[in-house]
């Protein structure tokens, strides 16, 4: 990302302070608080983590700064370090490099045949011919994963923002979804049976239940 952004030290004060509170609280060691000019190719707003161990690093989009207080940002913060701190950043990428090596294996035995291909009226039966068509109907097949994969994938989101909860202010998690949301245009109210199959992250409305919910 260095080629094509530009990333400076977080200079603000009224933002850096509650955010390395924060990481004091929960024990997280970063090399650093760094801005990145999203601005110059996008109006949404987000943070991330970048690089390993020692050298990890805490990137925020200079758009996210520009709509939401430092409180806001200390909760979408804990939100994210909710993810590293329970594992699912490890998890995502272990399940990745498994259903990778599982796909390459499927691949090598398809390939051994070519009775697959002529059933989908492939007849040419070259090898890079085979190998278009897998990386075509392969989608078809993952399908009837998606549904579990989503889910499992929601209910990471559900659980990092119950860590955020847990050190930060639960109105400010719910204020400054609602921001992100409306700066990423996203569907507040989608279809639920649309959303169960497809969406990686829960409805902003049901994580907002969920957070007024702790708050009663």
């Amino acid at each position: 990302m260095p080629l094509f952004n530009k990333f400076e030290p977080l200079d603000n004060e009224e933002f850096k302070k509650p955010i390395e509170k924060l990481l004091k609280k929960v024990d997280f060691k970063s090399k650093g608080l760094f801005v990145m000019d999203a601005s110059l190719r996008s109006t949404h707003g987000n943070a991330f983590f970048t690089g390993f161990g020692k050298n990890k690093r805490i990137v925020f989009f200079d758009t996210l700064l520009k709509t939401i207080t430092p409180d806001e940002m200390e909760a979408i913060l804990g939100h994210e370090l909710g993810h590293y701190k329970l594992g699912h950043i490890r998890k995502t990428l272990i399940s990745s490099l498994v259903f990778g090596f599982v796909g390459f294996y499927i691949l090598s035995e398809v390939l051994k045949s070519d009775n697959f291909f002529l059933d989908h009226g492939l007849e040419s039966l070259t090898v890079y011919s085979k190998f278009l068509l897998f990386y075509l109907v392969a989608g078809s097949y993952t399908f009837f994963t998606k549904p579990f994969t989503s889910a499992l994938s929601r209910k990471r989101e559900f659980e990092a923002d119950d860590f955020s909860f847990k050190f930060t202010d639960g109105e400010y998690m719910i204020s400054g979804l609602l921001k992100l949301s409306k700066d990423n245009a996203s569907n507040l109210t989608p279809d639920p049976l649309y959303s169960s199959y497809y969406y990686s992250h829960p409805p902003i409305a049901e994580r907002v239940a969920s957070i007024e919910n702790k708050l009663k």
